[in-house]
C-alpha cells in the first residue's frame, strides 16, 4: 500500500479556523468601551468647521485653549447620542465644559434637537463629511474625549456617558490635578 500525500491546501480551512479561534479567545474578556485613544497625549488635530449654531461662524481646534473641555461626538441618527443628552445636561448644569461635534449628521436635524431638548454644548460644529472624526480615529456616536487646557487629548471614552462612567472613568482624569475643572 503507497503512502498517500494529502495537498497543504486540504488543511487551509482548520488554520483559518484555529486562527479565528485565537483571535476570539485574545478578545475575550475585553471592555469594548475601553478603545485607547492614538491621540492620546496629542493636541486636537487642526481644524476649521461651520458653527452649528452660529451661522457662518466657523469653529477651530482653539475651541479648547484655555479650558479642560469634553469633546462629545454625537448625532441625531445615533440612538444612545439621546440617551446620553439628558446627562450632558446635568453637566453642563454643573460647570462641566462641553463641545460638541455634530457627526455625519443633517444640519436642521440637528439644530432641532438641540431646540427641543435642550444644548449641553459650549459650542457646536459640524463635521458633516466625518473628516475631524476620522483625525481623531472616532468608529462612530457616542465618542467622548477629555481635553486639557493646552489642547492636548487626556482620554477618550466610547459609548454612552452616564453617572456611573464620569464617576468612575473620567471624573478621576478631570480631577487628576486635584483642581475643580471648569
Amino acid at each position: 500500500m503507497a503512502d498517500k500525500k494529502f495537498p497543504l491546501w486540504v488543511f487551509l480551512p482548520l488554520a483559518l479556523f484555529l486562527g479565528l479561534t485565537v483571535l476570539l479567545a485574545m478578545s475575550l474578556g475585553k471592555d469594548p468601551d475601553l478603545i485607547p485613544s492614538a491621540r492620546k497625549g496629542h493636541p486636537v488635530p487642526a481644524f476649521q468647521q461651520p458653527s452649528l449654531m452660529r451661522q457662518g461662524a466657523t469653529v477651530t481646534e482653539e475651541v479648547f485653549q484655555g479650558h479642560w473641555s469634553l469633546l462629545n461626538v454625537w448625532a441625531t441618527w445615533c440612538p444612545t447620542c439621546h440617551i446620553e443628552h439628558a446627562y450632558l445636561m446635568e453637566l453642563a448644569q454643573q460647570g462641566v465644559r462641553i463641545i460638541g461635534m455634530d457627526y455625519k449628521d443633517d444640519v436642521a436635524a440637528a439644530r432641532q434637537l438641540l431646540a427641543d431638548s435642550g444644548n449641553p454644548y459650549a459650542e457646536v460644529f459640524i463635521d458633516r463629511q466625518g473628516d475631524v472624526g476620522m483625525d481623531l480615529g472616532v468608529y462612530g456616536a457616542p465618542e467622548t474625549f477629555v481635553i486639557d487646557p493646552q489642547g492636548n487629548i487626556v482620554m477618550r471614552h466610547v459609548g454612552n456617558l452616564d453617572a456611573a462612567v464620569w464617576q468612575t472613568q473620567i471624573l478621576p482624569v478631570w480631577q487628576n490635578d486635584g483642581v475643580q475643572h471648569d
